[in-house]
C-alpha cells in the first residue's frame, strides 16, 4: 500500500507529520564512539550478531564534524524533497556512552534552526539521569524535541544472554522508566526472528512495550554478518532462520498485540549485503513490507486488535458480568 493513511498500523512518517505539521526527515550522524559491550566494561566482542560498522553502514564517516554531516545530508534532502524540517539522528553504536562533556558538545552542535528533534541511539544500560537532565535542558532552551532509541532486541532474557547482549530485561525497564519521567519519546528496536525466540516471545515483546508507555518501535529481521560469532554459528549449522512466511506471521501477531498509539518506524530493516551471509531471505525489504501489509488486509488484521490485556483484564471481565446481572440481562 502506498498511501500511509490507509495502512493498518500507525506509520511513523504520519506520526511525525501529525506532530510537526509536515513531512520530517532523519539526518543520520555517525560519531567516533564504541559500546560498553565491546571494550570490556560489561563485555567483550559485542553482541554476537554485530559487525564492526554497527548499524550505520550507510552513514557519512565519523571523522566529519556533526555540523558537516548535518549540512551535507540536509542539503541533499532539501534539494531532492523540498524538505524543511529534520531530525538529527545520532545513530551508530552507543551515543550516551560518550563522556558527558563530549556528549554535550555534540548535541549542542546539532541544534540548528531546521532541526525540530534530536534522536539518540543507545543501550538500556547507558541511560543515566545526568544525561537525561542535560537533554531536558536542551529541549527547554533550544526548543527541540528529544527522542531516545533503545536497542533491546527481545524481552526474552535467556535470548539476551545467548546473543551476549550485556544487559537483561531489568536494565531496559529501568531505562524506560527514567526516560518517561522526562517525557521524551522512546523508540525500541526489536528482532522478531532470533533463533531462540518463539511466538510467545513475540507476543510478550508487544505486551511489555505497550505496558511501559513506549511511543515508537523499530522492527528488524535478523541478518547474519560475516566474521561475527553468529556468522560462524550459522555456517556451522548451529541454528536455522525461520522462513519469511513465519516472519510475516510474527510481525502481524506483534502488531495485533501492540497498543495502537505506538508508531512503527519500520517493519523490517536493511543490511550491508556485501558483508552478509543472510539478509531478508534474498528479497528486497520493501517487498516483505508489502507482503506483510497485504496479509494484514486478507486477515482483516490491524494494530491493537488484541490489545485487551492491561488495566486488570480479569477484573474488567468480572465487572462486566456483575453489571449484566445487576440490570437483569
Amino acid at each position: 500500500m502506498s498511501d500511509v493513511t490507509n495502512r493498518r498500523y500507525n506509520v511513523y512518517s504520519q506520526y511525525l507529520k501529525n506532530k510537526y505539521g509536515e513531512k520530517v526527515y532523519k539526518l543520520p550522524i555517525n560519531l567516533p564512539v564504541t559500546c560498553p559491550n565491546r571494550d570490556g566494561t560489561v563485555g567483550c566482542g559485542g553482541c554476537i550478531f554485530c559487525g564492526e560498522e554497527g548499524a550505520g553502514f550507510e552513514n557519512l564517516p565519523s571523522y566529519m564534524s556533526v555540523s558537516e554531516q548535518i549540512e551535507t545530508n540536509m542539503q541533499y534532502i532539501k534539494e531532492k524533497y523540498n524538505a524543511h524540517k529534520f531530525i538529527a539522528y545520532f545513530q551508530n553504536f552507543t551515543n550516551t556512552y560518550l563522556p558527558l562533556e563530549d556528549f554535550k558538545t555534540h548535541i549542542l552542535e546539532a541544534c540548528k534552526p531546521e532541526i525540530v528533534e534530536i534522536g539518540i541511539s543507545t543501550r538500556p544500560d547507558c541511560i543515566n539521569e545526568k544525561y537525561l537532565m542535560f537533554l531536558n535542558d536542551v529541549r527547554q532552551k533550544q526548543g527541540v524535541e528529544i527522542s531516545i532509541e533503545l536497542g533491546l532486541q527481545t524481552v526474552n532474557y535467556h535470548s539476551l544472554k545467548k546473543i551476549n547482549r550485556g544487559h537483561t530485561l531489568a536494565e531496559f525497564i529501568d531505562a524506560v522508566l527514567r526516560i518517561n519521567r522526562f517525557n521524551f519519546d522512546t523508540c525500541v528496536h526489536l528482532i522478531l526472528n532470533l533463533p531462540w525466540d518463539t511466538m510467545d516471545d513475540v507476543v510478550e515483546n508487544a505486551k511489555i512495550i505497550s505496558s511501559l508507555g513506549i511511543k515508537q518501535v523499530k522492527l528488524h529481521s535478523l541478518y547474519i554478518v560475516k566474521g561475527t560469532v553468529m556468522g560462524d554459528m550459522y555456517q556451522n549449522g548451529e541454528f536455522t532462520i525461520i522462513p519469511v512466511e513465519q516472519y510475516v506471521d510474527r510481525v502481524i501477531t506483534f502488531l495485533e498485540y501492540l497498543a495502537p498509539h505506538i508508531a512503527i518506524q519500520r517493519l523490517i530493516g536493511r543490511a550491508p549485503e556485501g558483508n552478509t551471509l543472510f539478509v531478508n531471505w534474498n528479497t528486497s525489504w520493501w517487498k516483505i513490507r508489502d507482503r506483510i501489509e497485504e496479509e494484514m488486509e486478507k486477515r482483516d488484521s490491524y494494530q491493537g486488535k488484541s490489545f485487551n490485556y492491561l488495566n486488570g483484564k480479569a477484573v474488567r471481565k468480572t465487572f462486566t458480568e456483575d453489571r449484566v446481572k445487576s440490570i437483569g440481562l
